[in-house]
């Protein structure tokens, strides 16, 4: 390349990118042909149910391939938040693998059953309907994709926020063995094996197993067990019958997780107001004391995705799916040794899915799919809050047994009106029913029978509700389509979505009848139990384009939201029939208005300059959001004295959209070179994001300010990579950031102020502690990776 070009080049990165920091890279498929292309700056991606060129796509979509996140080092799913734009992905409050996820401000982090998620989680084409085991371990990966916005007329599950596709790798026709090995800090010791091996010319075998261990962060200073620790064993095996040029392909698959980590432990912000405990020096330390039941997750699914060519223009696919996962997960809340607000869980969830596709290219004006889409999934949560130090051993037993059974039609279809011209039109309807049966019932001298206490019954249980509600919607989307040139692209989309509502799962809720408990209607119980849809209208203004003959790729999208009744679940401390407890608090919001923009870039600064091998690449992300609420109503007292009388009040210019950084920026500047026969690939990426809000009420105390990570990896690879070495370090400046949080204190119901006593105390609103308790982001961790392949 003239050093002209080069300087061009530079000089033009610079200015797009510079002002970002370092950004994450837009990877390409791992096939090599789609990774030559990329380097020609022909991204192939199938965000469309069809092979395509990023550049072609109308939607916003990152995806990250196998090779790329082993290289940099990637551990779990959450990593790929840290370098996509406008994206939030991490464990849930007080566990290791149940995942929050949210995309351009809509999400859902409340993991009891009756909750749906916000943002999509696909395994294999497999909507996952619960969060619970859904913090899935990078090994054995295709590519993960990212698609901002929402979906539904192209696959599976209708998600109004966006989704998040995990594809694990095709069987090779020959025989295949990989191990791959990593020992870090904090005792980390990973071990990945992966075979295959053919059977005859059609069908061919493999499976991967996984052994992922590390020691914890931190120490539970109660029970003596390692805190933020891992211990999991997982497996996947497959039988793929034909492909690879055969019409017909079967894939059979199945996967298994078995996770025995340590319960994880909070950290509390405040000293103990019974015990005087003081504040931990290291936030990785707890003092919980609840650890019965273990923690445990157990996860397993069975799949089989069949594909087959019925003529040159038409294509059948069917995707059937089961899936299982129980958990068993105590939290402690208060993080003290004392039974006070200690909650034992269990999540058992399973599901069954099936979904058809008929697929239809003539190779010139139309491409385009129909399809079907059942799920009938059920989600039975079972928890105690115990509250030992209010009253005699006080428990409140809640159970909330959810069954979900969903039936959708959608189809999405381009027409190429001319080579510079297309336009996309897609529709889905979507039928769902919910059936809750809800259970409150108050235990006094121990936990309840469920989790192997011995208390008794007290009283006639607050809530024994059992019902149904039925949702249908119709949501279009719509694309249009400009390229000047083959090499760029202006489009503009609109798209709906949709997700349903339901029966609050806490049982008894603030918005109770003020009534004896039992003697509300069945109607009234149902009335304050339960929680409207919410829906989104998506517009979106972008950009994409290969320029200087393919060395930069450049994607830029404006995005409009509106976002109505807005699905707001949680709890907090109340008082029923002169018990002290706690209440579920659901409502839908009313109005939110969301707007922003996403810049991501990825460029080829040198090749060949000095030696035919030397490459030097700068890719960057940058996502803006503007997220507010327009409308947020709340019962708020009339009389700060008689907070029992209450008047619906619009509190909209104090509340917040939590989850939803306004700026998350990432930058990934990577050098390769060649090495005797093998090559060097050194990368160093930072991502920034601005403050967080953990809740709707902004809490100085839970919410994250911003912050940035840096991470560095070093990788040797041998010739057609036989084997490789790698060194990797993630949050290398040692970050300590809060990425949830739990708090039960007094504040004003309208501005969410903290209520104090005279000697400066928070004033609890369950338990006798005070809880005001953090959970932390991963601190820095340095391992070492080895692979051989055969």
């Amino acid at each position: 390349m003239p050093k002209a070009r080069f300087f061009a080049i530079s000089s033009s990165v610079l200015a797009l990118t510079g002002g970002f920091g370092a950004a994450p890279t837009m990877a390409q498929d791992a096939a090599p042909a789609a990774e030559t292309a990329a380097q020609a700056g022909d991204i192939i991606v199938t965000a469309r149910r069809r092979e395509e060129r990023l550049v072609d796509v109308p939607i916003s979509v990152s995806t990250f391939s196998g090779a790329q996140l082993e290289k940099s080092g990637a551990l779990d799913i959450t990593d790929i938040a840290n370098v996509s734009p406008n994206v939030t992905l991490e464990p849930s409050r007080g566990t290791n693998s149940t995942l929050s996820a949210f995309i351009r401000g809509v999400g859902q982090q409340d993991p009891v059953s009756g909750f749906e998620q916000g943002v999509g989680i696909y395994l294999d084409d497999v909507y996952l309907n619960r969060p619970q085991a859904a913090v899935l371990d990078i090994y054995d990966v295709e590519r993960i994709e990212v698609l901002r916005g929402p979906q539904g007329t192209l696959y599976g599950r209708n998600t109004i926020g966006g989704a998040v596709k995990y594809v694990t790798r095709q069987l090779p026709q020959d025989f295949a063995f990989r191990i791959r090995g990593t020992y870090g800090s904090y005792d980390q010791a990973d071990l990945v094996a992966t075979a295959s091996a053919p059977v005859s010319e059609l069908i061919r075998v493999g499976g991967s197993v996984a052994r992922l261990s590390r020691g914890g962060f931190g120490k539970n200073l109660t029970t003596g067990e390692d805190n933020y620790n891992k211990d999991i064993w997982a497996g996947r095996a497959s039988v793929d019958i034909g492909g690879y040029g055969e019409p017909v392909l079967i894939r059979i698959s199945g996967d298994y997780t078995k996770d025995k980590s340590n319960a994880r432990g909070g950290h509390r912000l405040i000293p103990g107001y019974v015990s005087g405990a003081p504040v931990l020096s290291d936030v990785y330390d707890t003092r919980g004391g609840l650890n019965d039941p273990r923690q445990e997750v157990e996860a397993y699914g069975f799949a089989i995705n069949a594909s087959a060519d019925l003529t040159d223009q038409l294509t059948f696919r069917s995707i059937s799916s089961w899936r299982k996962d129980d958990s068993a997960s105590p939290i402690d809340f208060d993080a003290l040794p004392a039974v006070d607000v200690d909650v034992p869980a269990y999540y058992r969830n399973e599901q069954i899915s099936q979904e058809f596709q008929l697929l239809y290219d003539d190779g010139g004006m139309v491409q385009g799919l129909i399809g079907a889409y059942y799920l009938n999934a059920n989600a039975d949560t079972q928890f105690d809050t115990r509250l030992f130090t209010a009253l005699n051993g006080l428990t409140a037993f809640t159970q909330a047994n959810v069954d979900t059974e969903t039936f959708a039609v959608f189809g999405d279809f381009t027409v190429d009106f001319s080579e510079r011209l297309s336009l996309s039109v897609g529709g889905r309807y979507t039928w769902d029913e919910r059936k809750a049966e809800i259970l409150r019932q108050n235990y006094l001298g121990g936990g309840s029978p469920v989790f192997g206490g011995a208390g008794l019954a007290l009283g006639a249980p607050s809530t024994n509700f059992s019902g149904k509600a039925t949702f249908k919607k119709f949501t279009p989307r719509a694309s249009i389509s400009f390229k000047p040139t083959p090499d760029h692209n202006i489009y503009a989309s609109f798209s709906q979505g949709f997700k349903g509502g339901g029966f609050d799962p806490r049982g008894v809720g603030v918005n109770a009848p003020s009534a004896t408990p039992g003697a509300p209607t069945s109607a009234e119980i149902a009335d304050y139990l339960s929680f409207e849809p919410e829906t989104v209208d998506s517009y979106e203004i972008g950009y994409k384009g290969n320029l200087f003959d393919g060395a930069l790729y450049l994607a830029a999208a404006g995005f409009y939201m509106n976002y109505k009744d807005v699905q707001i679940p949680g709890s907090a401390g109340c008082t029923v029939g002169g018990i002290p407890t706690f209440c579920g608090i659901i409502t839908n919001a009313g109005k939110a208005r969301f707007k922003g923009v996403e810049l991501e870039a990825n460029a080829r600064l040198a090749q060949d300059l000095m030696t035919g091998g030397d490459r030097l690449s700068l890719s960057g992300a940058l996502g803006y959001i503007d997220a507010e609420y327009r409308e947020y109503i709340a019962n708020i007292p009339i009389d700060p004295a008689v907070p029992s009388i209450t008047q619906p009040t619009d509190v909209a210019e104090y509340r917040k959209v939590q989850n939803t950084p306004k700026w998350t920026v990432s930058g990934t500047l990577a050098y390769s070179t060649p090495i005797g026969e093998g090559d060097l690939d050194l990368s160093a990426t930072y991502a920034y994001r601005s403050k967080t809000y953990q809740f709707e009420i902004p809490n100085p105390y839970l919410d994250q300010k911003g912050f940035g990570l840096f991470d560095a990896s070093l990788v040797y690879t041998a010739p057609e990579g036989r084997w490789s070495l790698g060194v990797h370090g993630k949050n290398l400046f040692d970050k300590r950031y809060k990425t949830s949080g739990y708090t039960f204190l007094a504040a004003d119901p309208r501005t969410g102020e903290l209520a104090t006593r005279p000697n400066g105390q928070f004033v609890p609103t369950l338990g006798t502690e005070g809880i005001l308790t953090a959970y932390y982001g991963n601190p820095r961790q340095v391992f070492a990776t080895a692979a051989l392949a055969f």
